[in-house]
């Protein structure tokens, strides 16, 4: 009998890999514990070591693209509204002749 394949969560991953970076426990008790694979252990334990560098990179960037989106609506609002008041004043004006 076929066991499903489990779609674990990226905040799951994070727990396993943490636990595994600690060394505090074996890879094997580890996975015994989680009911995993000790290979897909390492796996996201050496994901994370390749990784972690860009999460600190990523909250640079990531505020800085938080205020570029909040102004990038701002503008886009202010389009919108000068959009329909244009839209107005014309066809006021197309009445008027």
């Amino acid at each position: 009998m076929k066991r499903k394949r489990q779609k674990h969560t990226a905040t799951f991953k994070a727990k396993v890999a943490l636990e595994a970076l600690r060394e505090q426990t074996t890879i094997a008790e580890i996975a015994r514990q989680y009911k995993l694979n000790p290979n897909l252990v390492h796996k996201w334990k050496a994901e994370a070591m390749e990784r972690m560098a860009v999460v600190f990179e990523q909250g640079r960037a990531g505020a800085d693209e938080a205020l570029g989106t909040e102004r990038e609506t701002e503008l886009l609002r202010k389009v919108g509204q000068l959009t329909l008041e244009n839209d107005f004043l014309a066809r006021g004006l197309a009445r008027i002749r």
